[in-house]
């Protein structure tokens, strides 16, 4: 993948572990970082975001090559893999560190998320709750959570909740997968 190709895509949808397991899987993603975004407070740590004081998600960052992998099928991939209709909650992790979230790159990406949200409204019982904002600041997380399902499978977190929705998209999104 070339420099000049890649674009970053942020989002934020429960445990960052579950998404970054998912898009290293994919087809055209070069690199999935673990982070935060959308907080007030420079260089948070984990145990900051954790309190729900920072205003920070939990997130990734996904760097891609858009003739691979469009950013609309990253949302696709996104609002298959967590609940975009739950207020600051995935399953049984809740706090604003676990809000859906699409921090935007560009008006090309704002304007493909507001596209899916719509498309999407459509199809969900409830009303889709993801917020959409630019991106302003990104912080990697430490570096014990970088790659963590890879490293740590058999956690327990890992096998109850990271598993079963690796197995889901992996399953949905089979000719997405990287050989």
């Amino acid at each position: 993948m070339t420099a000049q190709k890649s674009e970053v895509a942020t989002l934020a949808g429960g445990c960052f572990w579950c998404l970054e397991a998912v898009y290293q899987d994919l087809r055209g993603v070069d690199t999935v970082v673990s982070g935060y975004a959308g907080g007030d407070v420079a260089n948070p740590s984990y145990e900051q975001v954790c309190t729900g004081t920072t205003g920070h998600a939990e997130v990734v960052q996904v760097t891609f090559d858009p003739d691979e992998i469009s950013f609309k099928e990253l949302l696709e991939v996104f609002f298959t893999i967590h609940d975009p209709t739950t207020l600051n909650r995935q399953g049984g992790d809740a706090g604003t560190q676990y809000r859906s979230a699409i921090f935007y790159h560009s008006p090309e990406q704002r304007n493909t998320a507001e596209e899916t949200i719509a498309e999407l409204a459509t199809v969900w019982d409830a009303p889709i709750v993801t917020e959409l904002t630019g991106l302003k600041e990104f912080y990697p997380a430490e570096d014990y959570h970088q790659q963590y399902f890879q490293n740590n499978p058999n956690q327990p977190y890992c096998t109850a909740v990271v598993a079963p929705k690796v197995a889901k998209a992996r399953k949905h999104f089979l000719a997405m997968l990287k050989a």
